[in-house]
């Protein structure tokens, strides 16, 4: 299971690989009038440019030291980065699967890596479907993309530098696609500081967790996410490890509109100055939007690796 301790051991296992990413704020923290205070945990600056990189070095470095010769997973861009960026490093193998319609900086920055890719299907559940019928031969180990205790504990590092960097926060928001990210995210918080409140966001297109948080129940919602300009989020379903992990520390999930994202964009890029990818600004967006007066509210921004075809879209 996922435990504080499981979190303070993976930042053990990736500290001499992965960066302490900084927190940038937007506003005053010493203001007197009831002014808010938006603080941004600035994951899009981490080597990759992604979260993506702490989840994915705490498992691989497990596997690796076991035998591992050969990493496979399927993701839609920046996890299969990490994963390919780490067995570079450790001088093995990679295979990464990707949809059809992988963001183009994404793919190259795989390809950068000496990886193989496959590209299949434009849904998560395609995605991972094929990546587990290459694990035919010895030595070859999947390497999820958020359904993995493993995986959530890298991810959980973000909250333990979170609390140690910004002191009395009222709020963390925190991105949704499977739900790795977040699991991590609140363990760490809800476990040291359970007076924090901590606000999943989903586009209001790729509404699984909403849904299935509603429902009580894992929601599959079929190919609804691919519309969403928020890539990093298209996941069909919440994880089945991560979502009881949701159900027990996740105070609320909160949807935001395709033009809340843009406009989130734009004001990381406007005020800011910060290019953060779409997937990143459904937290922004939300810290934006639903802060009471007086508020410390932080958002998890999740990687910044943009389609430069996309930018007159989310502007």
């Amino acid at each position: 299971m996922l435990t504080l301790s499981k979190i303070q051991e993976a930042r053990e296992n990736i500290s001499s690989f992965i960066k302490k990413t900084p927190v940038l704020s937007y506003g005053d923290p010493l203001s007197q009038n009831g002014e808010n205070t938006i603080f941004l945990k600035a994951e899009h600056l981490q080597l990759t440019r992604s979260f993506k990189i702490r989840g994915a070095t705490n498992k691989i470095r497990k596997e690796a030291a076991i035998g591992a010769r050969h990493v496979v997973t399927a993701s839609s861009g920046n996890h299969g980065q990490a994963v390919a960026c780490n067995a570079f490093h450790l001088g093995i193998k990679a295979t990464i699967v990707t949809p059809t319609d992988v963001v183009l900086p994404k793919l190259q920055a795989i390809k950068n890596y000496n990886a193989d890719v496959v590209m299949h299907g434009t849904t998560s559940d395609e995605r991972l479907s094929y990546a587990g019928s290459l694990l035919q031969d010895k030595g070859t180990v999947f390497i999820p993309p958020y359904d993995d205790y493993d995986i959530m504990a890298g991810q959980g590092t973000i909250g333990l530098e979170i609390l140690e960097q910004v002191d009395e926060l009222d709020a963390v928001y925190v991105p949704i696609g499977g739900g790795g990210l977040i699991s991590g995210v609140a363990t760490a918080i809800k476990e040291s500081n359970p007076n924090v409140k901590v606000i999943g966001v989903e586009p209001q297109l790729a509404n699984d967790t909403f849904l299935s948080l509603q429902a009580g129940e894992r929601v599959n919602i079929g190919s609804e996410a691919a519309g969403t300009i928020a890539d990093g989020l298209r996941t069909n379903t919440p994880g089945e490890k991560t979502f009881p992990i949701l159900q027990k520390y996740v105070d609320e999930i909160r949807l935001v509109s395709e033009e809340q994202i843009c406009q989130a964009f734009t004001w990381a890029l406007t005020q800011m100055n910060q290019l953060i990818e779409p997937s990143s600004a459904v937290a922004v967006a939300a810290a934006l939007s639903h802060p009471k007066q007086g508020e410390r509210v932080l958002a998890v921004v999740s990687g910044g690796n943009v389609d430069p075809k996309i930018l007159r879209e989310l502007f």
